[in-house]
């Protein structure tokens, strides 16, 4: 379905070459910042303390997380478990102090602003448990890119399924590159949006990726350079990609301004993977396919005439 119609091919692989520069140089400075500062992990990989807390009342969120700030341990991460009646607590380790101590500090905190707060449970997360968490997630990932690079194998041509590749392979390490840069706090959910984008990329790649072979086959493109075939494909593919892409990013968007804490890694990295998404699988992977020498010989070879019957 087209609520618009672009009349004119918009001549996207004229800026090829400088999509590419930009998009090798935001890849570099990603690596770089994964290599120097690292990723922010959260109490899930690190270890920590986690407790639950309940208040006849309720209480509001925000409230709570700047009372504990008085802790002075880092990032707390306080969020509602379905109403703001009961409230779950991920604390940091802190040198010296035990995962008892944490827990008693915080009831103290708590119950001087709120004395009908008591504590549910608590839980304490340790390092191994972190280790076998990162391992798990690291697996997780790896489990995705190898179906991805199999599916795209299959599906297409070499050079289709590698510029698809790299170009996945492109928004991974800039999401994560800018959780590394701002040191975001780096979850499961985090990770959990990191495949869900993925998923969302490797679509977008392949829509494009089939108009640009259905294109090689049309007669009416046979006078066209391999240029304005691909920039034929990507421009018929626009109104589909503003339209797809538009709705689920302001979903996205408005997860990530009124979800809380809860949603806010996983938005973040959402919105960021959106953005890059459309951006890799127009002028990153596009462009590779010419670099990968794509010409008309590899996807329509002429047919062979059959030889005249002798009478």
């Amino acid at each position: 379905m087209e609520f618009f119609k672009i009349k004119r091919d918009i001549p996207f692989m004229s800026y090829g070459k400088l999509t590419t520069f930009i998009s090798l140089i935001t890849f570099i400075a990603a690596v770089f910042f994964l290599t120097t500062k690292g990723l922010n992990y959260s109490v899930e990989f690190t270890g920590g303390t986690v407790m639950e807390v309940q208040y006849e009342q309720g209480v509001d969120v925000n409230t709570v997380r700047n009372n504990l700030d008085s802790l002075n341990i880092g990032d707390v991460q306080v969020q509602a478990l379905g109403t703001n009646r009961h409230i779950m607590i991920r604390l940091p380790n802190k040198e010296g102090a035990t995962s008892a101590q944490l827990s008693n500090d915080v009831m103290n905190i708590l119950k001087q602003n709120h004395a009908d707060v008591s504590l549910r449970q608590v839980e304490f997360i340790g390092p191994q448990v972190g280790e076998e968490l990162v391992t798990n997630g690291l697996l997780a990932l790896g489990m995705v890119i190898a179906g991805i690079i199999i599916y795209l194998s299959v599906r297409f041509e070499w050079r289709f399924a590698v510029a698809a590749i790299i170009a996945n392979m492109h928004d991974v390490v800039i999401i994560i590159g800018c959780f590394a840069l701002f040191q975001w706090e780096f979850s499961l959910t985090v990770l959990a949006g990191v495949l869900a984008v993925l998923g969302y990329s490797v679509n977008e790649s392949v829509v494009v990726f089939d108009r640009i072979r259905e294109n090689f086959r049309k007669p009416t493109m046979r006078n066209k350079t391999v240029p304005q075939v691909i920039d034929n494909a990507i421009t018929a593919t626009m109104s589909r990609t503003i339209i797809t892409h538009g709705s689920t990013e302001a979903m996205v968007l408005s997860m990530l301004i009124f979800g809380g804490a809860a949603l806010h890694g996983f938005s973040l990295a959402l919105t960021i993977g959106i953005v890059f998404g459309i951006y890799s699988s127009v002028l990153v992977a596009s462009p590779l396919l010419l670099m990968f020498g794509l010409n008309r010989d590899n996807l329509a070879k002429p047919q062979k005439k059959k030889e005249e019957a002798v009478v």
